[in-house]
């Protein structure tokens, strides 16, 4: 938990495997106090190496306490060829609290040219407030050529995220809404509101491009109103 210069508390979490690999179970979990502030990011990227036959499984669960606000911002994910990965995850949240999620995803590292072409990942999104649904998503990318190009998956690119912010309102999520569409000066990214929801979608050729988009829209989405530094490095 580095020390930071904001009213939020940092924590970073580190993988001490280095990457996961076929057949690996990994589960995170934080749970915020009513009325808190919490930032959650990693210490790097994560690495889904190459598998022999089983899928690795992350499974997130996090829970943001009665007027608490949560940033989970864990670094990109980079698949490597024939990795094969199974993400999940939950989020609660409980009356006026709210939340800023991210999960990126690059096909293959980009300093070595890689695509990654046979990679696979299942990414599943469910976030509840007081038990009820308030959002849900699906994405599912099996190795292959057609995906990559369609224009209603990749269109050819390698790397893209998606960002969920849950505002204390439908009014709150409007003037976020705005305020991300002012930022992306070229309109690079896709945002939408629904009730108290706002979903933002970015895509994009390279890491370092996808990174370049996304951070002007997470810098107005946060609690803390900043990144944490291991984002910068």
């Amino acid at each position: 938990m580095p020390k930071t210069h904001s009213s939020a508390l940092e924590a970073v979490f580190i993988n001490t495997a280095g990457g996961i690999t076929g057949g690996d179970h990994l589960q995170w979990g934080a749970s915020v106090a009513p009325q808190g502030r919490l930032v959650v990011t990693t210490q790097a990227c994560e690495r889904s190496y190459r598998s022999t036959g089983d899928t690795a499984h992350v499974h997130t669960r996090l829970r943001v306490g009665a007027g608490a606000h949560l940033d989970w911002l864990p670094q990109e994910t980079i698949l490597f060829e024939a990795s094969k990965l199974d993400r999940q995850l939950d989020i609660h949240l409980e009356e006026d609290a709210t939340l800023t999620a991210i999960e990126a995803v690059l096909l293959g590292r980009d300093a070595m040219g890689e695509q990654a072409l046979s990679a696979e990942i299942s990414d599943n999104w469910r976030i509840r407030r007081n038990g009820r649904l308030v959002h849900a998503e699906a994405t599912r990318i099996r190795g292959g050529i057609d995906e990559r190009q369609s224009l209603s998956l990749l269109a050819g690119n390698r790397a893209f995220a998606s960002v969920v912010h849950i505002a204390h309102n439908a009014d709150a999520a409007e003037a976020l809404l705005r305020r991300v569409r002012a930022r992306d000066g070229e309109g690079m990214i896709g945002a939408s509101t629904t009730g108290e929801r706002l979903v933002v979608r970015a895509m994009a050729q390279t890491g370092l491009a996808l990174r370049r988009l996304l951070v002007p829209t997470l810098v107005e989405l946060t609690g803390a109103g900043a990144l944490p530094r291991l984002w910068h490095l």
